[in-house]
């Protein structure tokens, strides 16, 4: 069979290639939408060269590929680097290179997608956060040892509930317990939380509050990391305990508390002491107290034992005593006899030259010479007019 010829050729409305290139280049290169544009794929392979870092986009079943590259100057940029098998989100323009009749795209940032791109996101508020002291250690404000009212911030129709109602009932008897109830996950259930919190607040009868729910899907509880969660927890002048049932990791809304647990029950745990414990805790300190006062008794009664024996053998000693008086008081009047001031007492006097030595004859002594003559009671100044020679015996 012959091929078909068109009965009329016109030579001059074919194009070269390089001008079909050309003209494709520059309709997709200035295409607005194409010139900075986000695309979301699987890396499927990853090559490095000196220029830069060259990559395949494809979708998950593998219908679609496009070609990527990173130049060496802006990967320091990028926040997550092409890694074969991981889901990218990658900002680039399009480019067509004439010579291999090919398009390609120059990618400028790169995000990790899907949970990925959720991780980011999660590490980025955390840092700013974090940066803001809400999860400083130093902020934390102390459980109450005692409490005497708990509140409770859960959904009302949560297993969580219930868990947390057995448990403080179980430890503390007589508790009161109040719920702010709220939904713990899906839409709207970040602002719920806080207007639960600021419930609590607002009635101002609970020392405690335990913010609580089952274990579930990551997105289940995406509303405990977010920001205003974690805003009205730090800023809560309550303290808050958080019980959310996860194992692998904390979430935002955790390391604000001022205590967390894994688990509502555990939550409870923290927030309340055992009351049978500390009944059995206060028994054992009494009996402690009442065996130290009679171990305290016992010494003092031995002691008192020892001050009664020692008194016995006081009536020896009041002897010797006496006769220890009786030789001081003979003692005693002795030196009253030989006290110079006892003798004046008894009419003598005592007369002293001016030099201060006492006269005790009368050799030395000259005519017109002054004395003293001291008496029991004041002094006399004389002067020696005579001086009679002593009789001899």
């Amino acid at each position: 069979m012959s091929a078909i010829i068109p009965d009329r050729i016109f030579a001059e409305t074919a194009l070269s290639v390089a001008g079909l290139t050309a003209y494709l280049q520059d309709l997709l290169e200035n295409d607005r939408y194409l010139q900075l544009l986000w695309v979301t794929g699987e890396v499927s392979s990853v090559s490095d060269h000196r220029s830069g870092c060259f990559f395949n986009l494809t979708e998950p079943d593998k219908s679609a590929a496009i070609r990527c590259v990173v130049w060496n100057s802006q990967r320091p940029k990028l926040a997550q680097m092409p890694a074969k098998g991981e889901q990218l989100l990658v900002l680039g323009s399009l480019k067509i290179y004439k010579n291999r009749g090919e398009y390609q795209l120059t990618v400028w940032q790169s995000l990790p997608a899907g949970e990925g791109l959720q991780a980011l996101h999660l590490q980025q508020l955390r840092a700013r956060l974090e940066a803001e002291g809400f999860f400083d250690p130093v902020s934390k404000r102390p459980i109450p040892a005692h409490p005497q009212v708990v509140a409770v911030v859960t959904s009302d129709t949560a297993a969580a509930w219930g868990d947390i109602q057995r448990t403080l009932a179980q430890r503390y008897p007589r508790l009161q317990v109040l719920l702010s109830p709220t939904a713990v996950q899906g839409e709207g259930a970040a602002a719920g939380i806080v207007r639960a919190i600021e419930r609590v607040e607002l009635d101002g009868r609970a020392q405690v509050i335990i913010l609580g729910r089952g274990g579930g899907a990551v997105e289940d509880l995406a509303c405990f990391n977010d920001e205003r969660v974690v805003r009205a927890i730090a800023n809560c002048t309550i303290p808050i305990i958080t019980g959310i049932g996860h194992e692998r990791d904390e979430s935002l809304a955790d390391l604000a508390a001022d205590k967390c647990a894994h688990t509502p029950t555990a939550a409870a745990e923290q927030a309340v002491p055992i009351l049978a414990d500390m009944y059995l805790q206060h028994q054992q300190r009494s009996i402690a107290l009442v065996n130290a006062v009679r171990e305290r008794l016992q010494r003092e009664e031995e002691h008192l034992q020892l001050l009664k024996n020692r008194l016995k053998r006081l009536p020896f000693t009041s002897r010797s005593l006496q006769q220890v008086t009786s030789k001081l008081e003979v003692l005693q009047e002795k030196l009253s006899a030989l006290n110079p001031a006892a003798v004046l007492q008894r009419g003598y006097a005592a007369v002293i030259q001016s030099n201060g030595i006492a006269v005790t004859q009368t050799e030395g002594l000259a005519l017109g010479e002054e004395l003293t003559v001291r008496l029991n009671r004041g002094c006399l100044k004389v002067k020696i007019v005579e001086i009679l020679e002593a009789e001899k015996s």
